[in-house]
């Protein structure tokens, strides 16, 4: 078997054509389907002028259509580009033309988008619009629809398991960055990490299709329900690549926003086995929903649930707990980034946990400031270093690579930026990043980017952007600004005004104004000053 994601795939299709894949509301699509809706948009991307190594963006909400478009990229050998569907121009443009994109999947809510940021993408061969029930505003696109119809599918090629994938993510400077793997060494982790969760993974990946074939024969399958985007890690690797590697199903909603009782909803309705949400911000409202239920004596009935799987911010005891309380499961708490997985919690009836504690996988380092390594029980803090499965680079930056992914003693690391203590039984806490990164509602936020926002406004002068604590997102941002010859501006115009260069989500919650934003005698951003002259000004 070929180690990479459209031959995996291209196996288990023809194992279990008629399982479900995919669901999106009520949209259902068999393996045999995906394969071969799949295999006909790959042949309209060749006839395009895409092949092996082409980027193709995909701008698109949860959807069938998503993973559709993503298997077509990797059929031709491509390489999908995650796109953010809450962008607006200037990073559209940044982040299609940053990543060489050659192609663009996207929804028709996003045509007038796509309409004014065209001209300034000349090396796009092929604009996909798929439908969504809202009228089109770009005349320049194929057709998801007519694709299907009028293509044949392609025919399946070998590909080389050494294709990069790559996912974006923020940088310390706040513009995204492509997070590069190879393929078959990506496949390698993903397989290891279901085998740790207790799948079953044979040890000789060649062997994947009898595992399988014991599945079917026992009707055992993950059934994912991916509560977030699928833009992102979390939602992409731990809610839709795990289950489909094993030939399982992958449950979507295409509605924006989070809503829980849809979300339980799905799990009773499609008997979804596990759940992928980011923290707090998914599960609390998860909780109201189960304990209103529960009060007007019509409970979900969520049996069908073996595990609950979070990443990306913080996901509270108290919370944990009153999920049990509702049903026997498992809790996955894992902690990470783009460029590398970092540790774990897990929770069970019998196993409670404490917040931000995890346990840490093999190969993890804590590395203090001063270059030592850390033992547990250390009274330093440190940077998080993972090994194992360590990104090839970052795309097209050299510089912040070789910051990031760096050898100690021999051995290659990467280091994303998080501060952790080690304690004595060898679990750490987190801290967070060291680059004042803001994770809100599991979006990360890089203040660098929010501050040049506001500064394009004429009558700021400076600025500094931090997070504060926040109940529901885990994080709030909050912007201190000092403004020309201490001009009186009004909080939400400036607000307003932003919004025209950066996504809602990166908007302050609050603008607070001072007559001098403090820094550094060289001119540093001060972020401690800063965080406690919000926090003062708020309380």
């Amino acid at each position: 078997m070929n180690l990479d994601f459209a031959s995996v795939w291209e196996m288990v299709a023809d194992l279990v054509p008629e399982n479900d894949a995919l669901i999106c509301g009520e949209e259902i699509v068999s393996w045999k389907d995906y394969d071969y809706r799949s295999s006909k948009v790959a042949s309209a991307l060749v006839k395009a002028g895409l092949g092996p190594n082409s980027k193709a963006g995909l701008y698109l909400n949860n959807s069938n259509e998503y993973l559709i478009g993503q298997n077509a990229i990797f059929k031709i050998g491509g390489v999908p580009i995650n796109v953010n569907y809450r962008y607006v121009e200037e990073e559209l443009i940044y982040l299609l033309d940053n990543s060489d994109s050659e192609a663009v999947f996207y929804h028709a809510c996003y045509s007038s988008r796509i309409n004014e940021i065209a001209k300034s993408l000349p090396n796009i061969k092929a604009w996909i619009e798929v439908p969504d029930g809202r009228k089109p505003d770009f005349d320049h696109a194929m057709q998801y629809e007519e694709i299907l119809q009028n293509y044949s599918p392609m025919e399946r090629i070998s590909r080389d398991p050494e294709t990069v994938y790559m996912l974006y993510t923020g940088g310390t400077t706040g513009m995204p960055k492509g997070v590069m793997y190879k393929q078959g060494e990506f496949l390698a982790f993903l397989f290891r990490t279901l085998k740790a969760m207790g799948y079953d993974v044979p040890e000789d990946l060649n062997n994947l299709e009898e595992s399988i074939k014991t599945s079917k024969a026992n009707d055992q399958f993950i059934k994912s329900l991916v509560g977030c985007p699928l833009m992102h890690g979390t939602g992409m690797w731990l809610g839709a690549f795990l289950p489909l590697l094993l030939g399982g199903t992958v449950i979507t909603t295409s509605n924006l926003g989070f809503d829980s009782d849809k979300l339980w909803k799905q799990v009773q309705d499609k008997k979804a086995t596990n759940i992928v949400i980011v923290g707090d911000a998914f599960a609390k409202p998860m909780l109201d929903s189960l304990n209103a239920a529960k009060e007007t004596n019509n409970p979900y009935d969520i049996s069908s649930v073996q595990v609950i799987i979070s990443s990306g911010v913080m996901w509270s005891s108290e919370v944990k707990q009153g999920l049990l309380s509702h049903h026997d499961m498992t809790l996955m708490d894992t902690m990470g980034s783009t460029e590398g997985g970092i540790g774990s919690s897990v929770t069970t009836r019998d196993n409670p946990s404490e917040t931000a504690k995890f346990s840490i996988n093999p190969g993890v380092i804590i590395l203090a400031d001063d270059g030592e390594i850390l033992e547990p029980g250390s009274k330093k803090i440190g940077l998080i270093g993972t090994s194992g499965l360590v990104p090839v680079g970052y795309y097209k930056d050299e510089k912040k690579s070789a910051e990031t992914f760096r050898e100690i003693n021999g051995t290659r690391y990467s280091f994303p930026g998080d501060y952790a203590k080690f304690a004595s039984d060898g679990t750490i806490t987190l801290l967070g990043r060291g680059s004042n990164c803001i994770n809100s509602a599991g979006e990360k936020i890089y203040p660098e980017e929010v501050e040049e926002a506001l500064k394009k406004n004429d009558d700021v002068f400076d600025c500094l952007v931090v997070g504060l604590p926040d109940e529901k997102f885990g994080q709030k941002i909050v912007a201190v600004v000092s403004t020309v010859d201490n001009k009186e501006l009004d909080q939400l115009q400036l607000i307003e005004d932003t919004r025209k260069t950066i996504a809602g989500y990166k908007l302050p919650k609050a603008i607070i104004f001072t007559n001098e934003v403090q820094r550094a005698p060289n001119g540093k951003a001060n972020y401690k000053w800063a965080k406690s002259f919000a926090e003062e000004k708020l309380s």
